[in-house]
């Protein structure tokens, strides 16, 4: 890697560690902490969902779930500290009505206004829709290699979510993904190597809030990296030792912390090693405090995953579940199930003794500081039109291309048949996912949701064939399908648009590329490697087990 991008984050992030620092005395913070009420100083703990495309906009969900009817009423009623978007909630139909949305929300917000945030991670977890500018996410950016390109991905991203109102991106993943059958990690990681993910997380959180001044989340501390569990429906166990934690887990929260990051996310994972009790990271004293706050000396503030997962919810009722996890240190709570009870509890904790008001106070202060040093406490409304102007630029669009052109993988072209001299020739494009964006780039002819007898027609038919794979499992239809197009003897492409590992299960492709990404402009970049347009530069940020190491990567000239 090169050492000036390395020395210029570096020097960023000193910037950022001491913009990081909490507010002095001659803030606001204190007056304002002054002046609330112990319900509103637990509001502003909370961060979760309201149901409408418009703040005014009366929706049955949120009388059901918070008895008022409108985003704004919701707000009102819990003294929210944040809300959290979604298309399911919020619709995000466009950029005029995300901004009008936000402008909408943050005006009902008295005295203290809200972090907006959403899950933009780019790839297989991104929320905003076109035309917003789209990247292919974590471990294409690894693939690249280039901190420089994870950095502008931030930034960009950061500039067009506060152009709508959203302050505060649940990103970068910084977890290592060492195992091939995670289920929830995967592509949102950067990679295998720690040091490599460490770089691209702290590359990434410098984009986003020193180039864009939108605050970042590294997620999902202690590392959610080894795992086959999701716990979005079950509870993880992670076996790492200390020591191996220390090796392959902790490099990227490590850089994070010396970024200056605004937010780190806990993980619904258990740990033996760094806590034998049993409770998740999210609950665990010696993890949150203990770990990141005292070993790792953060300062930032501490946000829950969702409390909706089942992760967090095997040991403990729903309405303890916010209660131990502020005693663990957790700052910020997010989504609990039942929000009233949430709510309510944590009320009743500091009504009981078990939790003080000065506890609360702590948390109450980091979020303000959060806030202040991200220009909310100040607040004014957005104009639509700007954003409407600045959202999915040229220029925006224009970086999104050139990163993504360096992750492209070659894994493998035994048989010399890329680049692929496209020109009269007729090329037939199937698979999983992508089928129509691929054959657009390539001016080919998609077979979408096709049988394996259809396709391996189809194939014989043409001069080419390119096969999108997507996450492959054993003795799949998928795995059926490229095994047949092989199979035919005619030239066949295979490419692997979401995890690269889908190569074990049809080693016998004579040529393999992966994307990590079945985005619109990851198909382009495909299309350009495969027709000669521009050279294959992504290396394998993870290991296929048994066939191809890191950082195996080919490349070849181009005219």
């Amino acid at each position: 890697m090169r050492t000036r991008p390395v020395a210029l984050l570096a020097l960023a992030a000193l910037s950022v560690t001491l913009l990081a620092a909490p507010a002095n005395a001659s803030s606001p913070i204190d007056s304002i902490v002054a002046r609330m009420t112990l319900p509103e100083k637990v509001g502003q703990l909370f961060t979760t969902y309201v149901y409408g495309n418009d703040a005014t906009a009366a929706s049955p969900d949120n009388r059901r779930l918070y008895g008022v009817d409108t985003p704004a009423e919701v707000v009102k009623k819990y003294h929210l500290g944040g809300v959290i978007y979604f298309a399911w909630t919020n619709s995000l139909q466009n950029i005029r009505q995300i901004t009008t949305l936000s402008n909408g929300l943050q005006a009902a917000a008295e005295g203290v206004p809200l972090t907006i945030a959403t899950d933009q991670e780019h790839g297989v977890v991104s929320r905003m829709p076109a035309p917003a500018t789209q990247f292919p996410g974590g471990m294409a950016l690894g693939a690249g290699r280039d901190p420089i390109g994870a950095f502008r991905t931030g930034q960009v991203t950061g500039q067009e979510l506060r152009a709508v109102g959203i302050n505060q991106a649940w990103a970068p993943d910084a977890d290592v993904n060492v195992n091939p059958a995670n289920p929830v990690i995967g592509v949102r990681s950067f990679g295998s190597d720690p040091g490599l993910v460490a770089t691209m997380t702290a590359s990434q959180i410098l984009g986003l809030q020193l180039g864009a001044n939108t605050s970042a989340a590294a997620k999902h501390f202690p590392g959610h990296g080894d795992t086959a569990t999701d716990s979005h429906t079950g509870l993880p166990v992670i076996t790492h030792t200390r020591a191996e934690w220390e090796r392959i887990d902790a490099p990227p929260f490590k850089a994070a912390v010396a970024a200056g990051v605004d937010a780190i996310m806990s993980a619904h994972i258990v740990v033996p090693a760094l806590d034998p009790s049993g409770d998740p990271a999210t609950l665990s004293q010696p993890i949150i405090t203990g770990l990141l706050r005292e070993e790792l000396g953060y300062r930032g503030v501490i946000v829950t995953d969702s409390l909706e997962m089942a992760g967090v919810r095997e040991r403990y009722g729903d309405d303890r579940v916010p209660v131990l996890a502020l005693k663990a240190g957790v700052d910020m709570l997010l989504m609990p199930p039942n929000f009233d009870v949430a709510y309510h509890a944590v009320l009743d904790a500091v009504a009981s003794g078990e939790l003080t008001e000065g506890r609360i106070d702590q948390s109450v202060r980091r979020i303000l500081a959060l806030k202040q040093k991200r220009g909310l406490l100040t607040w004014t409304p957005l104009d639509p039109a700007a954003a409407e102007a600045s959202v999915g630029s040229a220029a925006h669009l224009t970086i999104a291309q050139s990163v993504t052109d360096r992750s492209v993988t070659a894994i493998r072209n035994d048989a010399g048949l890329l680049p692929y001299p496209a020109t009269g020739k007729s090329i037939l494009v199937t698979g999983a996912s992508a089928v129509t964006s691929l054959a657009t780039a390539l001016h080919a002819t998609p077979l979408v949701t096709a049988s394996t007898d259809e396709a391996v027609a189809a194939a014989r038919d043409h001069d080419l064939t390119v096969v999108l794979t997507n996450n492959v499992s054993a003795g799949s239809a998928q795995q059926a399908l490229v095994k047949a197009l092989i199979a035919t003897g005619r030239p066949i492409v295979v490419v692997a648009v979401r995890n690269p590992y889908d190569l074990t299960r049809f080693p016998e492709a004579a040529t393999y590329l992966a994307t990590y990404s079945t985005t619109a402009v990851s198909m382009r970049s495909l299309a350009k490697v495969i027709t000669g347009g521009s050279a294959p530069r992504g290396k394998l940020p993870v290991e296929i087990p048994g066939l191809y190491p890191y950082g195996h990567g080919l490349t070849w000239s181009v005219t």
